[in-house]
């Protein structure tokens, strides 16, 4: 935990925050035209959300009650998400598989954590983790939300360790970006996108550090626990089926 603060945006604020981006992200994607103003800021503002997502995994992996309920609930809000996620990101009037969900991605990430605390065998552990992180590269955010949940669940304790892994992540996600972008515009435009999709994981570090005060909310604590899980199916179900009507 960063801050003991009292004042300052709670958890279930700062996850509804993340809620709002990934559905901007997520309408820019299946509607918006590549490009545009609206498409692209939609899509930059909404790379705040997994690196907000990675952090509370981590933290939620150190003081959930029950480490099994946790990871049950991941895999089977996983597998209800799967069959939305594929609708919505599939091309219009087919469906295929597109990835796995990102909820997977964050079940993967769990078994990660898991796999730091109960494997001895230094070996093993690795050759697993390393295995686990391989799996995420079939799923929403490959490689990337693996790789932030070992540095913030390492760097969490740590105000400065955890602006370092903020800075480290940021610089990661633009390096992936760039990548992507170099080969479809001009050097100094590639350099322009790869830095404004930067900010929402710039922007994810600086709330997690500057506002979060480490609370959860006083009230409606179990409403938005299953919002939080009852939110990614049914946003990408309705998402959906608004493509299938315009597609119609």
């Amino acid at each position: 935990m960063i801050s003991e603060k009292n004042c300052g945006l709670n958890r279930d604020t700062i996850k509804y925050i993340a809620m709002l981006t990934m559905l901007l992200n997520h309408l820019s994607t299946i509607f918006l035209d590549r490009g545009t103003f609206l498409g692209e800021l939609f899509l930059d503002v909404g790379y705040f959300t997994a690196p907000v997502m990675c952090w509370f995994l981590a933290e939620g992996y150190q003081y959930t009650r029950s480490k099994k309920n946790y990871a049950v609930r991941l895999f089977l809000f996983a597998l209800l998400s799967e069959i939305p996620f594929c609708l919505a990101f599939s091309s219009e009037g087919e469906f295929r598989f597109v990835g796995l969900n990102m909820l997977f991605t964050l079940f993967f990430c769990f078994l990660i954590l898991a796999a730091e605390e109960k494997i001895a065998n230094h070996f093993f552990r690795l050759l697993i983790q390393i295995l686990l992180v391989l799996a995420t590269v079939i799923c929403d955010w490959p490689l990337l939300a693996a790789i932030y949940t070992i540095m913030f669940s390492h760097a969490r304790q740590s105000k400065k360790k955890a602006a370092v892994s903020f800075g480290v992540a940021a610089l990661i996600f633009a390096g992936f970006k760039y990548g992507n972008n170099s080969f479809l515009y001009p050097a100094a435009e590639a350099v322009l996108r790869t830095f404004c999709s930067s900010l929402g994981v710039i922007a994810a570090g600086v709330v997690l550090l500057c506002f979060y005060n480490g609370k959860r909310a006083e009230r409606g604590r179990t409403f938005s626990k299953w919002f939080f899980y009852l939110f990614y199916p049914v946003h990408l179900l309705i998402l959906a089926l608004i493509k299938l009507c315009f597609a119609g």
